[in-house]
């Protein structure tokens, strides 16, 4: 298809108009944010060096990681119900299960910030291997209580189209943190001060998705929703089994995929771990246009599939995927012209330029994810949350067990290979069983089911 054409049939979707206008005022402001970020990480890295790099990036990842392993992926949860009685017009029961989702995810931020507070010294001695760096873990975990509403205040933020305000907040917590960071480079400033500038901006983010939920929710639900009985929430068994199965899947997904940095510096240093999360910011940038797709992309989906509509589900796959495939494959052009350019903008001279083999190797993997993004989050909505985590569990073995013979000899190359391997693996197979289950569906549905 000619792309006048293309574009002109993306137009005149109203569906997938809705996600472009909600995803476009998410990218404009994460555009801002971006170009501030990377200011951040490039003050950073030339004020502390790779080491310094690498172990701010390990401080942070722990207490996210912690944090991932025992969470419930609320956001998750009330987007599967809770959009579901939105869409019903049954306030009561979504009332009680956003009340449920936003206190088990507080009790959960609690346990995490005391995990972490625990296991800080062996963080010190097995991650970053610098003496005297136990206390940084447990002053960063102090996010973890900022944070405390952050997952069931975004699944609001999607139910209610009102996702764009994080943009908003990102820019907030953007201009925040690099404002600190570039007075410590102006003053010499140290990790203290980055630790904290990261903490505030983490602060800012978990507290500012908050308030702007409980508006919204006092809009759609009314200013007393939080009195809701969790007696109204039906079917129990079927929340609670979607619940356990989204922190398996959570849990697999940050071992195996999202904890990358923290591998790194417990296989090699954080010098290492310096140079990987350099070239892993890099390839990032695919996240920049692809995360407002996913935001606004899974509610609609889910209402899809509430409404059966799998001709229209199909069709809004296709579109997703191929404009996400074109924004991937423009990011990927410029990282390979003018990656190893930017790599000697993060250090004095050559310093950061060892990055740009992994840089190559973890975009081919983290091409292939952000094109697919949708994988996961169908499967959710379709009611196949076990899936991805026998997916995400069987590939992310494979990956660590090939990790403890590849990475110490091949160093940072090896472990953006495995990762692109793991990506391509898990995300296809999941794109697999996703399709041919509405194919199954769309066959066996009746004629009144295939909404347009």
């Amino acid at each position: 298809m000619p792309l006048s054409k293309y574009i002109t049939a993306l137009q005149e979707d109203p569906l997938l108009s809705k996600v472009v206008r909600n995803s476009a005022h998410l990218f404009s402001n994460n555009s801002l944010s971006l170009a501030l970020s990377f200011l951040m990480g490039i003050l950073t890295a030339r004020l502390l060096g790779a080491a310094g790099f690498g172990l701010v990036g390990l401080v942070m990842g722990y207490a996210s990681t912690v944090n991932s392993l025992l969470s419930f992926r609320m956001g998750e949860l009330v987007v599967r119900y809770g959009g579901e009685y939105v869409e019903r017009d049954e306030k009561g029961k979504a009332s009680a299960l956003i009340k449920a989702a936003g206190l088990t995810e507080a009790i959960v931020s609690l346990l995490a910030f005391v995990l972490v507070l625990l296991t800080s010294g062996l963080a010190s001695q097995y991650i970053s291997k610098i003496p005297n760096t136990a206390w940084m873990f447990s002053f960063f975990a102090v996010g973890l209580l900022a944070n405390f509403n952050y997952e069931t205040s975004i699944g609001v933020l999607q139910i209610t189209d009102k996702i764009k305000f994080l943009g908003t907040i990102n820019l907030i917590q953007s201009i925040v943190g690099v404002s600190i960071i570039l007075s410590a480079f102006i003053w010499n400033g140290g990790v203290t001060v980055v630790l904290l500038a990261h903490l505030l901006s983490k602060m800012i983010l978990g507290l500012g998705v908050f308030v702007f939920a409980q508006i919204q929710l006092k809009r759609i639900l009314g200013v007393g929703w939080w009195k809701a009985s969790f007696k109204s929430i039906s079917p129990y068994r079927s929340i609670i089994h979607f619940a356990i199965s989204s922190n398996i899947s959570a849990t697999i997904i940050k071992i195996f995929r999202e904890s990358e940095i923290l591998w790194v510096g417990f296989f090699l240093s954080a010098t290492a771990a310096g140079y990987y999360r350099v070239a892993y910011i890099l390839v990032g940038l695919l996240s920049v246009v692809v995360d407002p797709l996913i935001a606004t992309v899974y509610p609609e989906l889910n209402r899809l599939v509430v409404k059966r509509a799998w001709p229209s589900l199909l069709n809004f796959l296709r579109k997703v995927t191929t404009l996400a495939f074109a924004i991937n494959l423009a990011i990927g052009l410029g990282l390979i012209l003018f990656g190893r350019l930017i790599l000697t903008v993060y250090g004095r001279g050559e310093e950061f330029t060892a990055a740009y083999p992994a840089l190559l190797v973890l975009f081919v993997g983290l091409a292939f994810n952000y094109t697919l993004f949708w994988n996961r989050p169908l499967l959710l909505s379709l009611g196949l949350p076990e899936f991805p985590i026998w997916v995400t569990l069987v590939a992310g073995m494979v990956k660590v067990a090939l990790a403890f013979w590849l990475v110490p000899r091949y160093g940072i190359l090896a472990a953006g290979a495995l990762l692109s391997y793991y990506y391509i693996a898990s995300v296809g197979i999941m794109v697999l069983r996703g399709l041919k289950e509405i194919h199954v569906r769309a066959n066996n549905a009746l004629p009144g089911e295939q909404v347009t």
